[in-house]
């Protein structure tokens, strides 16, 4: 049945009408305070979130490449995303991508995704995350250049 008009107090289902702004009001501010302030100050570790520490390990991972390739990768953009699109490429062959190259289009500048949690979930634990991060850079910016990953970075294969 369509209603044209908002609930009525009398006609309300019974589960809406228990939880009133009182209720709603004490759940997130129970005395009525506010936030007290940060759980952790910003010179611990844990401060930061798992997805700026991912930011960070794809910014090291193009900085390694920069000195060698700082005049190929002048233009390019890199960026990290939480998952990859739904539609894959029709390269991929139903597998999840890790990163992603999108060439330059008009005023689009060529730009390189690091997609972060199919990354995370293949990495076996917090240490092996930065060299798979810099394989999946490399990969990426190998097939930009238009060369095998050895030859953008010979210490991949040593990492």
């Amino acid at each position: 049945m369509l209603r044209s008009r908002p609930w009525s107090a009398t006609d309300r289902p019974a589960t809406a009408r228990a939880l009133g702004a009182a209720t709603v009001a004490r759940r997130r501010d129970r005395r009525g305070r506010g936030l007290r302030g940060p759980l952790l100050p910003a010179s611990l570790p844990g401060h930061r979130t798992r997805s700026e520490e991912f930011d960070d390990l794809v910014l090291d991972a193009v900085d390694r490449l920069r000195p060698r390739w700082a005049d190929r990768l002048a233009g390019v953009e890199f960026a990290v995303e939480d998952v990859p699109p739904s539609d894959p490429a029709p390269w991929e062959h139903g597998e999840v991508p890790l990163g992603r190259l999108f060439p330059a289009d008009g005023t689009l500048t060529t730009l390189i995704v690091v997609y972060r949690r199919p990354v995370e979930t293949r990495a076996l634990d917090r240490a092996l995350l930065a060299p798979l991060v810099h394989e999946v850079v490399v990969e990426q910016v190998a097939h930009l250049l238009g060369v095998e990953p050895s030859a953008v970075d010979p210490t991949l294969d040593q990492d």
